[in-house]
């Protein structure tokens, strides 16, 4: 956990406006990159893992309920919600990293401010993840092998995807303890619970 924060520590953008207006999303944007998004290559393996974690990452915070946000195992440590909102501001560091800046508006201070606000912070959250895919779409496959400095560390472009790739892990396991300890178990796994627990269908005759 402690990389990223040399990270954010640099991700230093100017206060331009609220968040919440700051951050909504272009639909119709969002329709012209699913139209343009790679069918293979390294980027659309990418693109795979972001939408795997994404909806593991929202649909968390959409199960923690409200209360919840604030806790914390201990002093120090990020709370609930500050986790949620790290991942969102990491979404915009790394993209800026990656060669596409955030809107116009994007206030790190004021996304972490967020963060026992739940409602908020998860639209805040998907309007993240939403500007990451299209920071990964404008950049090139060409360029995989291209050095790239991630998390204060010099690797390739691909190298940086892998490094993303266990930032969003270790966090995300962060938000399932968290989860657990506060008797919330994730919507995926308790799905998978009932699918088990539905009685076997009796073959026709």
């Amino acid at each position: 956990m402690r990389r990223i924060y040399l990270y954010l520590l640099i991700f230093t953008i100017p206060t331009l406006g609220l968040v919440s207006s700051a951050q909504a999303r272009d639909k119709s944007a969002t329709s012209a990159m699913a139209s343009t998004a790679p069918a293979s290559g390294p980027r659309a393996e990418f693109l795979e893992e972001i939408a795997y974690y994404e909806q593991r990452y929202t649909r968390l915070a959409e199960a923690m309920p409200a209360e919840k946000y604030a806790w914390r195992p201990a002093e120090g440590v990020r709370s609930v919600g500050e986790v949620f909102a790290h991942i969102t501001v990491a979404n915009y560091g790394i993209a800026r990293a990656l060669g596409t800046p955030p809107p116009a508006g994007i206030d790190p201070k004021a996304i972490l401010a967020l963060s026992s606000d739940k409602p908020k912070l998860v639209e805040a959250l998907k309007d993240s993840f939403a500007h990451f895919r299209s920071a990964i779409l404008a950049l090139s496959d060409a360029d995989s092998d291209k050095p790239q400095k991630m998390f204060n560390r010099q690797t390739t472009l691909r190298g940086s995807f892998i490094m993303i790739t266990g930032h969003y892990g270790e966090h995300l396991g962060q938000s399932i303890a968290y989860a657990r300890v506060n008797s919330v178990v994730p919507p995926w796994t308790e799905e998978a619970q009932q699918q088990q627990q539905k009685p076997a269908e009796k073959p026709k005759p």
